[in-house]
C-alpha cells in the first residue's frame, strides 16, 4: 500500500481510472476514505463478496455488512484511527453474498497530500475464515489437554521389564488405592488386579511385551485398593518399545479411572430396562415415526421405528409395517395422516386431535410431538382407540335428531356449538352455529339475558328451566319457548351445556285467544248467577269452618291423649335410666376393671345416652318436657351451630345463614331449641338426596289476627329452615307432626323430630308452621315469643345458688329406692355427707329430730307431699338451706321458677354442676 499512498493516484475529485482497473483486478478487497471518514471507493472484489452496491456501501454503508455483534467495535476503532490519523488493524465478521458471516482482517494506513494534509485512509480486507477456524481448533485442543492435565484424570505409566521397575504418578496410585507418597513395584500392579480380571489383563500385557506379537495393550479391568479396599474400574492403553535386537526395553502407556463411567453405564442399562418395561406396559398405543419431508414427488412419508404392543392393538396395523415407509406399506392410508405428522416434524409444534381412518375402520384420540433423534426428524405419537365412544356419540346424535323439540350441545365457558338438530336450525332460521360461540351467533340476544343465563349455569352447575320464555330474533315478532339449560359434567366438572326445549308460540297465542273468549263467557255467566254464587259461597264457608273446628278438636284430643301417654312412659324411662346412667358413670369415673370392662361400660353409657335423648324427644312432643326458659341470642345460636349443621348435612348441600340484625332475645330453652334446629336440618338433608340449598334464617315478624300459626297478634321471632328438596304432598303434610310418623326407611328415623319441635314451640308459647310443595322443597317456621325485658336480669334461681360451693350435709329425698341409692353414691363421690329419706314426711321427721342439712336434694312428685312443697317448708324452718329439685315425671306444675331443677337421668358431672 506504500506505493499507492505516495502516488498521485487519488486526485482531489476522487479515484483515477488506472487505479480502479488495478484495484478491481486485485485478489483482496480494497477501499478508500476521505478525510471525514466517508468511504469514497470499494473495489469490485468487495461487492462480489458482500453483495452490496456502491449506493448502499459508500459513505458509512460498509458497516452494514459487518456482523451485528461486531459493528459497534469496528466503527469505534475506525473513527478513533481517523481522529488520530494513524494506521489501524482489526478482525471482525463480514457478511457474504449468501448471508453467512466469515472472519476477515481489515488493515489500513493514512493518506497525506503533498503539503502533509490528511486525505483519509486506504485499506485492504482479507478473508481469514480458514485461519480463524484453525486457530480455534488449536486453542480448543490445547485447552482440552490443559484440562486433562490439571484434572489428573489420565495417568502416564512406564515399565522397564529388564529391571522390573514401574513408574506410576499419584493419579494411577489412587486407582490402585495407594497413597501418593508410597513406593510401588510390579508386585503392586499384580496384587491390585481384581481376581476375575487378572488373567485377561496379564495376558494382554504379555502380548504387548512379546517381540513376535507386539500387540497393543488395550484393556479395561477392575482393581481392589491396597489401602482402602475400594473396587475401581481402569481403562489402560500402551505399547512395548523394542531395541534393535527385538528385546522389549520399555512398556509405556496411559491409565484412566472409568469407575464413574461404568456406574453410569450400569445405571443406563437399568434405566433402559425400566423404559422398555414401561414402554411395553403402556395400555395406550405408542409409537415413534421417522418422517421424510422430501419423499418422492415432494410428498411427506413416514415409517414406524419404535412401537409398543398396544400400538398394533389400538390401530389395527399389522406388525410387518414396522420399518417400512407407509406410502408403500399402506398405499390406501388417508393423506391427512402424512400432512399432520409432516407439519409436526417441520414446525415442532405438538398437536392433539381426534381423527378417523377408513382404511383401519377406527377413530383415534391422537397426541403427536416432535423430538430429536436420527438424521430425519422424528415424531412420537400416542393413540387411543375411541371408536366405541364415537359410535355412541353418533347414536346419541341420531337420537337427538329424532327428538320432537329443539336440541343443541355447547362446550366450554364460551358456549361453542358442537351439535344442533334440525329443529334448532329451524328455530334460529338456519344461522351457521357449529364451531362458533353463542355470543358470535346471537348478538341480538345479549340484552335478553340468554348469554348471562348460560354463564350462570356453567359457573354454578345448576340447571335452568323456564316455561313460556319470550325470545326475539332481530326485528321479527316475539316468540315463546319452553327452555332447559342442563350442565354437562365430565368427572364432576362442568364442561358444557345441553340446550333443549320446544317452541310454543302458536300455543301461547291460542291460549291467549281462548282466555279472552273464556273471560267474556265467564263474565256473562257471573252476571246472571251472582246471587246464587253468593249464597252458595256463604254456605260453603260455614261448612268449611265447622269441619275445620271439628278436625281441630279431634286433633287436639288425639295429641293430648298421646301426650299424656308419652309423658307417663317418659317418667318411667327416666326413673329406670337414672340409676343405670349414674352407676355406669361412677364405674367409668372410678376406672373399674380393665380395658375390656371399660369398653363395655363406655358402650353401655352410649346406649343409655341414646335412650335419654329419645325420652327427651318424647317429653318435648308431650309438651311436658321440664323447661327453664331464659333469654336466648337466636342469631348467636344459629351462628354457633352453622359448622355442626354443615358437617352433618354433608358437602353436597349448601348451607345459607340469613339472620336479621339486632334481633331481641327469644324466650326459650337453648338446648331444646338447638336439638329442634338440628332435627329440622337433618330432615332437610334427607329430603335433598342429590344435594341442594339449606337456608336457615331468623327475623322479627309482627303477626296479625287469622295468622296460620293461630298465635295471638303481636311480635314473634321466626326461626325458618327451608330446603330445595323433594317437598311433601298434602297427605304427608297433614301428618307431618304426628309422633312416630316418618317417610324414611326402617331404622332411618324415629318420626319424633317434627313432633318434638312442635311440642317445644307450644310449651314456649309459640307455634310451628309448615309449607311445602312436591318437587319445590319445604319451609318450616318455628315461632318463638321474644323475651320480656323484665325477665332479662338475674332471677331468683341465680341468686339462690350464687354462694360458692361448699361440701356439707345433703338431705336426699326420693321415693324410688334405686334412684335414691345411685344419687347418694354420686353425692358421696362428690364429697358430700348424705342422709336419705324415702318420702317428704320422713324428711320432715328427721328435721324435727334436729337434722340440719346444707342442701335439700329432692324428687318432685312423690306420694303425699311433693318435693316443691317440702322445699318451701324447709325454707321456712331452716331459712338458708339450698335446694335442688330432681324430676323425671312429665308433670312439673307447682315448682316455683326460681327453684333450681335437674332432669332425670343425669351423670355425676351434671349433678355437680347443679350444686353450685
Amino acid at each position: 500500500m506504500a506505493s499507492i499512498e505516495s502516488s498521485e493516484t487519488f486526485s482531489a475529485n476522487g479515484i483515477d481510472t488506472e487505479f480502479r482497473h488495478l484495484a478491481d483486478d486485485a485478489p483482496v478487497m480494497l477501499w478508500v476514505t476521505d478525510a471525514g471518514g466517508r468511504c469514497i471507493y470499494l473495489n469490485q472484489r468487495w461487492y462480489e463478496h458482500t453483495g452490496q452496491t456502491p449506493e448502499n456501501a459508500e459513505g458509512y454503508g460498509w458497516l452494514d455488512a459487518s456482523h451485528p455483534e461486531d459493528r459497534e467495535r469496528a466503527e469505534a476503532i475506525f473513527l478513533d484511527a481517523n481522529r488520530r490519523q494513524a494506521a489501524f488493524q482489526l478482525e471482525y465478521r463480514l457478511r457474504s453474498r449468501d448471508g453467512s458471516y466469515r472472519w476477515a482482517i481489515d488493515a489500513a494506513r493514512p493518506r497525506f497530500g503533498a503539503l502533509g494534509e490528511f486525505l483519509g485512509f486506504v485499506g485492504s480486507v482479507v478473508d481469514i475464515q480458514e485461519r480463524h477456524q484453525a486457530e480455534e481448533r488449536l486453542a480448543f485442543s490445547e485447552e482440552r489437554l490443559r484440562l486433562a492435565t490439571d484434572a489428573a484424570e489420565i495417568g502416564l505409566w512406564d515399565v522397564d521389564p529388564r529391571r522390573d521397575t514401574l513408574f506410576w504418578p499419584p493419579s494411577i496410585k489412587q486407582m490402585f488405592g495407594i497413597s501418593a507418597e508410597a513406593t510401588v513395584s510390579m508386585a503392586d500392579y499384580y496384587a491390585g488386579l481384581h481376581p476375575d480380571d487378572r488373567e485377561p489383563t496379564l495376558s494382554a500385557y504379555a502380548a504387548a511385551c512379546d517381540p513376535e506379537r507386539r500387540a497393543m495393550y488395550d484393556v479395561e479391568y477392575r482393581t481392589i485398593g491396597k489401602e482402602d479396599g475400594v473396587v475401581r474400574w481402569v481403562a489402560a492403553r500402551g505399547r512395548g518399545v523394542f531395541d534393535a535386537s527385538g528385546a522389549c526395553v520399555r512398556v509405556i502407556g496411559t491409565a484412566l479411572d472409568i469407575t464413574e463411567r461404568k456406574l453410569t453405564e450400569a445405571a443406563l442399562v437399568e434405566s433402559e430396562a425400566r423404559y422398555v418395561a414401561l414402554f411395553e406396559a403402556i395400555e395406550a398405543g405408542f409409537c415413534v415415526v421417522e418422517v421424510d419431508l422430501d419423499a418422492a414427488g415432494g410428498r411427506v412419508d413416514y415409517r414406524v421405528v419404535e412401537a409398543n404392543p398396544a400400538f398394533y392393538a389400538e390401530t389395527g396395523f399389522p406388525r410387518d409395517i414396522f420399518g417400512q415407509w407407509l406410502r408403500d406399506a399402506a398405499p390406501s392410508l388417508e393423506e391427512h395422516w402424512f400432512d399432520t405428522y409432516g407439519r409436526v416434524a417441520r414446525t415442532g409444534e405438538a398437536e392433539s386431535f381426534e381423527q378417523g381412518s377408513d382404511l383401519l375402520g377406527r377413530w383415534f384420540d391422537v397426541h403427536a410431538y416432535r423430538f430429536s433423534g436420527g438424521e430425519r426428524p422424528r415424531v412420537a405419537i400416542l393413540f387411543n382407540d375411541i371408536s366405541a365412544r364415537r359410535k355412541a356419540e353418533a347414536r346419541q346424535r341420531a337420537m337427538l335428531q329424532k327428538m320432537p323439540g329443539f336440541v343443541a350441545l355447547l362446550s366450554g365457558p364460551d358456549h361453542v356449538f358442537d351439535y344442533v338438530n334440525d329443529a334448532y336450525s329451524q328455530l334460529v332460521q338456519g344461522r351457521k352455529v357449529i364451531g362458533r360461540s353463542a355470543r358470535e351467533v346471537f348478538p341480538d340476544l345479549v340484552d335478553q339475558g340468554f348469554n348471562a343465563l348460560l354463564d350462570e349455569v356453567y359457573r354454578s352447575g345448576q340447571p335452568f328451566i323456564a316455561r313460556t320464555f319470550p325470545i326475539q330474533f332481530g326485528d321479527e315478532a316475539e316468540r315463546f319457548i319452553d327452555l332447559i339449560y342442563e350442565p354437562i359434567r365430565d368427572g364432576g366438572e362442568v364442561t358444557g351445556i345441553f340446550v333443549g326445549g320446544y317452541e310454543i308460540t302458536e300455543r301461547v297465542r291460542a291460549e291467549a285467544a281462548l282466555q279472552a273468549l273464556a273471560g267474556e263467557l265467564e263474565q256473562t255467566v257471573a252476571d246472571r248467577t251472582s246471587e246464587l254464587t253468593s249464597a252458595l259461597t256463604a254456605l260453603r264457608l260455614e261448612i268449611v269452618e265447622r269441619e275445620r273446628a271439628e278436625a281441630a278438636l279431634r286433633q287436639s284430643q288425639k295429641l293430648e291423649s298421646m301426650g299424656q301417654l308419652t309423658g307417663g312412659v317418659a317418667h318411667d324411662f327416666n326413673n329406670l335410666l337414672t340409676p343405670i346412667i349414674g352407676s355406669l358413670d361412677l364405674l367409668q369415673r372410678k376406672a373399674v376393671g380393665g380395658p375390656r370392662e371399660q369398653r363395655l361400660i363406655g358402650g353401655a353409657i352410649q346406649s343409655a345416652e341414646r335412650a335419654r335423648v329419645l325420652v327427651q324427644r318424647l317429653l318435648a312432643f308431650a309438651r311436658r318436657q321440664p323447661l327453664q326458659p331464659v333469654p336466648i341470642d337466636l342469631g348467636g345460636l344459629i351462628a354457633e351451630m352453622a359448622d355442626l349443621i354443615g358437617s352433618t348435612v354433608g358437602p353436597q348441600i349448601k348451607v345459607i345463614v340469613d339472620v336479621e340484625a339486632d334481633l331481641p332475645p327469644a324466650r326459650g330453652d337453648e338446648n331444646q331449641i338447638e336439638m329442634a334446629l338440628l332435627n329440622l336440618a337433618v330432615n332437610a338433608r334427607d329430603a335433598m338426596r342429590e344435594g341442594g340449598d339449606l337456608r336457615i334464617s331468623a327475623n322479627l315478624v309482627q303477626i296479625a289476627a287469622d295468622h296460620p300459626s293461630k298465635l295471638s297478634p303481636g311480635s314473634y321471632l321466626r326461626l325458618s329452615v327451608a330446603d330445595t328438596g323433594i317437598g311433601m304432598d298434602e297427605t304427608t303434610l297433614a301428618r307431618a307432626v304426628e309422633p312416630f310418623f316418618s317417610t324414611k326407611g326402617i331404622g332411618q328415623g324415629t318420626g319424633l323430630g317434627l313432633s318434638m319441635a312442635h311440642g317445644l314451640a307450644s310449651q314456649l308459647g309459640g307455634a310451628l308452621t309448615i309449607s311445602s310443595k312436591p318437587g319445590l322443597g319445604t319451609n318450616i317456621d318455628l315461632w318463638l315469643p321474644p323475651t320480656d325485658p323484665r325477665e332479662q336480669g338475674d332471677g331468683p334461681a341465680s341468686l339462690l345458688n350464687a354462694a360458692p360451693r361448699a361440701h356439707g350435709l345433703v338431705l336426699l329425698v326420693d321415693d324410688e329406692d334405686t334412684v335414691r341409692m345411685t344419687t347418694a353414691d354420686m353425692l358421696s363421690d362428690l364429697g358430700f355427707a348424705v342422709v336419705e329419706a324415702g318420702s317428704a314426711e320422713d324428711a320432715l321427721q328427721k328435721i324435727d329430730q334436729g337434722l340440719r342439712p346444707t342442701w335439700l336434694v329432692t324428687d318432685h312428685l312423690m306420694p303425699g307431699m311433693s318435693g316443691a312443697e317440702l322445699a318451701l317448708r324447709l325454707k321456712d324452718v331452716l331459712g338458708d338451706v339450698r335446694v335442688l329439685i330432681i324430676s323425671g315425671y312429665a308433670d312439673v306444675d307447682g315448682v316455683p321458677a326460681y327453684l333450681p331443677r335437674l332432669t332425670k337421668p343425669f351423670k355425676t358431672s351434671e349433678l355437680s354442676a347443679a350444686l353450685v
